[in-house]
């Protein structure tokens, strides 16, 4: 008989988790607390660029780059299955990656060559765009992109589609310090749910659940902002400068953001970062400054220190599970974390050594 797998959790982290529990023969129930793939406030899943990239990795760990480049090439694979088997189009689009200096370019090409990620010397101005700091940029042509709404429909569809038990409008309660098995899991409304393992994918949400188990669990949301337009023409790449990005979809809009704030779980816009947002993409395409915002909205990652996802089994509760904590990069680290963390529920070999990304004791 097969297991039975709890996912606490249903955004992109939780959703990519149980697709490789169920095609390991798992029977599946994720729990969520909003709806799965709904524009809802503050869920990151939903609100994110969707670019299969960490920015400037050369600034990160090898942790950190081992999930995110395996996670990035995974995605192939998995968009064309979506399509192929629920008939929605998760949107992957090779745009590309145009790095406006100031950055360190050695570092970068280093990085690059031990990745085997092709770059190329260009000028801004080749792509459209206006560089305050010179003309001498960086092309990385093979960073591709994805739709968050888009990538959220067709997983919860094939979830549907295999049996799931999607849970929605559901919030279970925070785990006491005396637990170290878990026969089921309580909601707020006081029903058990059982199951022979369980997995939390909540996102800026897990330590609020594991904080008298897990106190060690480095997990804050952290809100970020982005505004969108839509201009006659759009950039022809991803444009990056100085932890501000242009994200150009292939329906021709364009989004301008993110920042970084620490305000707890506060998932408003304000007038003040609008107006830093729309300076800096202003300064990159002056001819945004005629045009309306179209939309401004926000997201909740779950920051953690150096973007070290927690992955694994927790060491004193037997059958609980963390795949949480990827602070910007929960869709490109997802397919990793969850190949991974499946791996482990399993008893399979993983693809990676799991020990760096265990729970801090």
């Amino acid at each position: 008989m097969s297991q039975h797998v709890l996912i606490a959790g249903g955004g992109i982290v939780g959703c990519l988790t149980a697709m490789e529990l169920v095609s390991r023969g798992c029977k599946v129930t994720i729990v969520e607390r909003n709806k799965i793939a709904s524009q809802t406030s503050g869920e990151s899943s939903w609100a994110g660029t969707g670019i299969m990239f960490p920015l400037l990795p050369w600034m990160y760990s090898d942790h950190v780059n081992t999930l995110t480049h395996y996670g990035a090439s995974r995605y192939t694979e998995i968009c064309a299955r979506l399509f192929s088997e629920t008939g929605i189009d998760p949107q992957m689009l090779n745009s590309g990656f145009l790095l406006l200096p100031p950055f360190d370019r050695e570092a970068a090409l280093t990085w690059c060559n031990r990745y085997q990620l092709k770059a190329e010397a260009t000028r801004a101005g080749d792509f459209g765009v206006q560089s305050p700091s010179g003309q001498d940029a960086l092309w990385l042509p093979e960073v591709n992109q994805v739709r968050p709404p888009c990538l959220m429909h067709a997983l919860r569809t094939w979830l549907e589609n295999n049996d799931v038990r999607l849970l929605e409008h559901t919030e279970l309660m925070p785990l006491s310090s005396d637990v170290t098995k878990l026969a089921a899991w309580r909601t707020t409304a006081g029903e058990l749910l059982e199951a022979d393992r369980f997995v939390v994918t909540s996102g800026a949400w897990s330590f609020d659940l594991l904080k008298e188990v897990a106190s060690k669990l480095q997990i804050k949301p952290m809100r970020g902002q982005i505004l969108l337009y839509k201009p006659e023409r759009n950039p022809g790449a991803v444009v990056f400068r100085e932890d501000f990005y242009l994200v150009p979809r292939r329906d021709g809009y364009l989004l301008a953001g993110s920042t970084l704030e620490d305000v707890g779980f506060d998932p408003s816009v304000t007038d003040a970062v609008r107006d830093e947002i729309r300076a800096k993409a202003e300064a990159l395409m002056p001819e945004l400054g005629a045009l309306p915002i179209i939309k401004h909205w926000s997201g909740l990652r779950p920051g953690t220190p150096e973007n070290l996802p927690v992955i694994g089994p927790h060491p004193g509760v037997e059958n609980l599970y963390l795949n949480t904590g990827h602070f910007r990069y929960g869709l490109t680290m997802g397919p990793a974390s969850a190949s991974l963390v499946a791996a482990l529920i399993c008893g399979e070999t993983p693809w990676t050594d799991p020990a760096p990304f265990s729970l801090p004791q």
